[in-house]
């Protein structure tokens, strides 16, 4: 009986409940508009900017250089990866000053972990584009 009324309790049903979960075509737009906030607080970091705007000029300069398309569409998928993983940095950052805002180990070393992954995308990226451009 008690089980049963948990499961009344968390039905979508339940108005005491201040998340709704979109379904069908507004699960949709939702999706979307989370993902534009998640941008829009990722654009709030330097760092991301900074890789925008290599973003940019990597484009620009792969143009001029007569880049072929798989290199322009393999620099386009490690850029992709690199903002994912910076988005996952900063999402680890938010979490650990979050749950642990004091100084400690674990907190440290969950970011500098992140900090890492960025870092290996970040050598990636750069040894990929030297090659296309010198090579």
């Amino acid at each position: 009986m008690a089980e049963e009324k948990r499961h009344t309790a968390a039905s979508a049903d339940d108005t005491s409940n201040p998340i709704r979960k979109e379904t069908g075509i507004a699960h949709f737009f939702a999706a979307s508009r989370y993902s534009l906030q998640g941008f829009l607080r990722l654009y709030e970091e330097s760092a991301f900017r900074h890789e925008l705007l290599a973003f940019g000029a990597g484009l620009v300069l792969l143009w001029l250089i007569g880049a072929s398309f798989s290199e322009v569409v393999t620099y386009l998928v490690l850029m992709l990866l690199l903002f994912a993983v910076e988005a996952l940095n900063t999402a680890i950052e938010e979490l650990v000053d979050r749950v642990s805002p004091e100084i400690s180990t674990v907190g440290r070393n969950a970011k500098d972990l992140g900090s890492f992954a960025v870092f290996c995308l970040l050598v990636a990226n750069a040894g990929f584009f030297a090659y296309t451009v010198f090579f």
